[in-house]
């Protein structure tokens, strides 16, 4: 005969069981159809670049097309609020960025919270910005740069590829380093920004890695310095703006990470995590991304997490001293 004890502990043992391979059955089901991965930038920058790297592999993986959905604005923070917004059913991913994850939210309100709102999957890239400048600009150093800006202070534009961008903190730590005054544009991605350089629109472009190196080496921009604690594989023969000896300690890097809505089933989350790290593992998209300057860094959701509250803690600081604000 059962007590009420032993009924109550057996209806406990019954749903976790029932739980459990409710989570199988999902895992196992998943996914039935196409998935995307919505990027907060337009075709053509370091962003959709990276995304349009991993889809294919990834697809292979889960035995189904994963298509990049473009949604472009707000330093990312349109694609991020789009992605957060999404039924949380595994179909619908989000490529984060330092920008629309740990700067915007840090500068301004934004309509979605960075970790609440998302369940983490992995850490998918590591990656420098760099100085890169329209040849006509007489500058072929950070020296020269700075030399430059000190000639006619403010009249100087440089651009990065949104308000609160990776790019936009790199030239207002390098701003305030130097002691120069610059005007900041920013754009709706590096694309976009990129163009008008070529174009000779812009001057200074404070860009993501892999946006500069195909212009770079094709000799239609000139690099003067990248961003990070050492130089790039990709562009051996460019200097670190900590090189340049009055900007010593001098770094601003950059990062991507792969994301879901939050309450996206625990078992779809470790699939993606699983596929999605065997494919930032993969020779050959490690070379693809190598060859444009970017590192791959696969980790677990716990792992990225962290890594979010980390940068939140480290750029904070940076904001506060720059004295950021939204426009």
């Amino acid at each position: 005969m059962q007590t009420p004890n032993t009924r109550t502990l057996f209806a406990a043992a019954a749903g976790a069981v029932l739980a459990m391979a409710a989570g199988s059955s999902v895992a196992e089901e998943y996914p039935a159809r196409p998935v995307r991965i919505i990027v907060g930038f337009p075709p053509g920058g370091a962003t959709d670049l990276v995304a349009r790297i991993i889809a294919p592999k990834l697809g292979d993986a889960l035995k189904q097309q994963v298509v990049i959905d473009n949604r472009a604005g707000a330093n990312g923070t349109i694609g991020a609020e789009l992605a957060a917004k999404a039924t949380p059913d595994g179909y619908s991913l989000h490529l984060g960025t330092l920008g629309a994850l740990v700067i915007s939210p840090t500068i301004t309100k934004v309509p979605y919270d960075p970790l609440k709102d998302f369940a983490t999957i992995s850490l998918a890239v590591q990656l420098q910005n760099m100085f890169i400048v329209h040849p006509t600009v007489a500058a072929r150093s950070i020296n020269d740069l700075i030399a430059l800006a000190k000639q006619k202070p403010g009249a100087l534009n440089y651009a990065s590829s949104g308000l609160g961008s990776p790019g936009h903190l790199a030239g207002e730590l390098f701003k305030t380093m130097a002691k120069v005054e610059m005007t900041h544009i920013p754009y709706k991605g590096g694309g976009p920004a990129l163009n008008d350089l070529l174009g000779g629109q812009l001057p200074v472009f404070v860009a993501v890695i892999s946006t500069g190196v195909p212009p770079v080496k094709s000799g239609r921009v000139m690099a003067l310095a990248v961003t990070g604690a050492k130089r790039s594989a990709a562009l051996p023969d460019v200097p670190t703006v900590a090189e340049t000896a009055s900007l010593k300690g001098y770094e601003a890097s950059n990062w991507y990470g792969m994301m879901a809505p939050a309450d996206t089933p625990k078992p779809i989350i470790n699939r993606l995590q699983k596929d999605l790290n065997a494919v930032l593992n993969n020779s050959s998209v490690r070379d693809q991304l190598a060859s444009q300057g970017i590192e791959s860094a696969p980790s677990t959701p716990e792992e990225f997490t962290n890594y979010i509250r980390s940068e939140t803690a480290k750029w904070s600081k940076v904001i506060r001293a720059a004295n950021l604000k939204a426009n």
